[in-house]
């Protein structure tokens, strides 16, 4: 129901109220005058509708219609400028259209018996165009006023047929349907513009004698609802958001012919417009039954339902909606799904699925190197916290080992002997991450598949809004909603891991504040490779022993100038990057060779970023430490984005969040 607020109390005011009190259609709120002794105002006390002198009291959001009836043009601009961009402002003389049109569709639907009466109507000199025909469609009606508008003397329309003073008239269909058609739009023509009402003509034993029209000229209003709503604007906007869709959508209207169909329709199925467009809604079905059709006749959706569509006999899955105006069906909408694509990406789950599964932690504490205060002090917190089954969050730079704590802390806990499951949240689309984690009613998640064993969930801080919700829930009850009826218990450990500042992410509203304490109940802050380089030498042996495994060679060591060169860099990567050095010395050193020396080290950075005098917040130098290691990674693989991602270990979509982020410069790519 429409919401009206009536500013003007006079008589066009109480007429107006008089005709909306028994409309179901709008609810008058408040009627507004100047005058406290308006009549409008005490008719609208009697009705129980707020009334006041200040419109701007009134005035809301929630306002769909004002109709403006003071005839005061400074009062119209300021309503103009008031309302919201939803709400309608009707002018005073549209207003007086409305009214005139439903009062005299009232009187005539009462006094259109008495063939008397209409004649007297018709040769009185309204502003209203009348006519009136026969069941033989002859005209028995035409006053001045509709020879006027139509552009025909009077005597020469009268007994005429209707097609050959008015073409396109409807009211011969009036005759044959007996039904009343209100506030029907018609171009005359000499390109008038007319509302018309056309009503039938029926006698006291109820047969239809013949049908009769009202009609004004509304051009000049047509073009200031068209100026005001900005129909076309909205019609371009709908279409192109239909054509952009990667959907494949079709509509069609009332009868079931088509109307319009989109371009991925056209892609899934291989059928054009002309193929669909004004054909049958069964034109694009190869095998089954028309999904519109039966929508049409039972006014419900249907969802779901398998078919074979167009000459390449297309698998797909048909959900039908139907297209209700104001109560009225005016078509239904299809959206088909390709179930060949979904049958991939089902596969492609599975896939994942077993691949995750199939990770076991590597690691246990005996693998987490070093001597130093910073480091033996965050193993011994880790060791704590693998006694315990509360969340942990690792907290760190990239490369500063997260995931290396979160299999030594599973590896030292009761789990070690369930599974071990690492989930990137990073590297997935939100959708495809939501049904690995929990599932769908189909298949079970990577929650409930975990058993009683550990999920460690990398860069947390990437999650959706959406997962963050349901994740928020699943820790709360320790229980994992399969559908609307279906629960299953949550039995596994969570670890989860980030690099960013979740604190800042918070404040953003990019990150739930609550979900934040649950997961931070047990926080371990791991210290970055620069504030613990005492530790190096026996990184770097590990590694040494590490990367002989993987390339095959025999390199026993590191020569004191190649370490202290290493020393001497900050290391923003942390152990990464220094795997990385390691790695990429021992891939150029000769194959008789043993020790890494200065000479196989790539050139590291002459001034280290963290030496260099910064000041500000710890978060921006964090971030300014980022931007550099981000532009050094670029510029080692020449602007390869995709290399690069890979060495940082972050999603390809977060590295280019990262690069407009700080604005790093890619021209070096090419």
């Amino acid at each position: 129901m429409q919401k009206v607020l009536i500013v003007g109390a006079g008589r066009g005011g109480v007429a107006l109220l008089q005709v909306m009190a028994e409309s179901d259609a709008f609810s008058v709120y408040a009627v507004v005058d100047h005058d406290p002794q308006a009549p409008g105002l005490t008719l609208a006390q009697s009705l129980n509708i707020e009334t006041g002198q200040d419109w701007k009291k009134y005035l809301s959001d929630q306002t769909d219609i004002i109709i403006d009836v003071t005839g005061d043009e400074e009062t119209f601009n300021q309503l103009r400028e008031a309302r919201s961009r939803k709400t309608v402002l009707i002018p005073g003389s549209v207003a007086s259209l409305v009214y005139q049109l439903l009062t005299e569709k009232e009187s005539l639907i009462t006094h259109l018996e008495h063939d008397s009466y209409i004649r007297e109507l018709a040769m009185n000199s309204t502003h209203d165009g009348m006519i009136g025909i026969d069941c033989d469609h002859r005209i028995i009606l035409f006053n001045n006023r509709a020879a006027e508008m139509i552009g025909i003397e009077k005597d020469k329309a009268l007994h005429q047929s209707i097609y050959q003073v008015v073409p396109l008239s409807g009211l011969p269909r009036i005759i044959e349907t007996g039904r009343t058609e209100n506030n029907q739009e018609l171009i005359l023509d000499n390109g008038t513009k007319v509302v018309t009402t056309r009503i039938p003509m029926v006698n006291e034993s109820g047969d239809v004698i013949g049908a009769f029209a009202v009609f004004k000229d509304i051009t000049e209003v047509v073009n200031l609802a068209e100026e005001m709503t900005n129909l076309k604007e909205i019609q371009t906007m709908l279409e192109a958001i239909i054509q952009s869709s990667d959907d494949a959508i079709s509509v069609v209207d009332e009868q079931g012919r088509g109307l319009m169909i989109n371009r991925a329709y056209t892609r899934l199925t291989g059928l054009s417009e002309s193929e669909v467009i004004n054909q049958p809604a069964e034109a694009d079905i190869f095998e089954g039954e028309s999904m519109h059709m039966q929508v049409l006749k039972t006014r419900r959706p249907v969802r779901g339902v398998k078919m074979l569509v167009g000459p390449n006999r297309k698998e797909v899955a048909v959900n039908v909606a139907p297209i209700i105006v104001n109560g009225q069906l005016k078509g239904s909408v299809g959206v088909i799904h390709d179930l060949s694509e979904i049958h991939q990406l089902t596969s492609e789950l599975d896939r994942a699925r077993r691949i995750i599964r199939s990770l076991e932690a590597k690691y246990t504490f005996e693998d987490i190197l070093g001597n130093s205060d910073e480091m033996l002090l965050v193993t011994e917190q880790a060791k704590v916290a693998s006694k315990t089954n509360t969340t942990v969050l690792l907290r760190g730079e990239q490369g500063s080992g997260k995931e290396l704590f979160a299999n030594a802390i599973h590896n030292g806990s009761d789990r070690k002997y369930n599974s071990f499951n690492r989930v990137n949240c990073g590297s997935m689309p939100a959708a495809f991450l939501l049904d690995t984690l929990f599932g769908t009613e189909a298949s079970e998640g990577l929650f409930e598949q975990a058993g009683e064993g550990t999920v460690f969930l990398d860069e947390i801080g990437e999650l959706s809004l959406e997962a963050q919700k349901k994740l928020l829930s699943t820790l709360k009850t320790r229980e994992i909603e399969k559908n609307s009826s279906e629960v299953v218990p949550f039995k596994a450990r969570v670890i989860t891991a980030s690099h960013i500042n979740l604190e800042r992410a918070i404040a953003k509203g990019q990150f739930s504040e609550e979900l934040y304490y649950y997961l931070s109940r047990l926080t371990l802050q791991l210290p970055p490779l620069r504030t613990h380089k005492q530790d190096m030498p026996v990184i770097c042996e590990r590694l040494i022993l590490k990367l002989n495994q993987s390339f095959g060679r025999t390199v026993k060591g590191i020569s004191k100038p190649a370490l202290e060169q290493l020393m001497d860099y900050e290391w923003p990567g942390n152990v990464r990057e220094l795997e990385n050095v390691l790695s990429r010395a021992m891939i150029f050193m000769d194959q008789k060779e043993e020790t890494i020396e200065q000479k196989h080290l790539i050139p590291l950075q002459s001034e280290p970023a963290l030496k260099r005098e910064m000041n500000g917040p710890l978060a921006e130098q964090l971030e300014h430490v980022e931007k550099e290691i981000i532009e050094q990674t670029l510029r080692k693989h020449n602007g390869n984005k995709t290399a690069s991602a890979k060495e940082l270990d972050i999603s390809i979509r977060n590295l280019y969040y990262k690069i407009e982020k700080y604005q790093v410069e890619t021209e070096r790519s090419g």
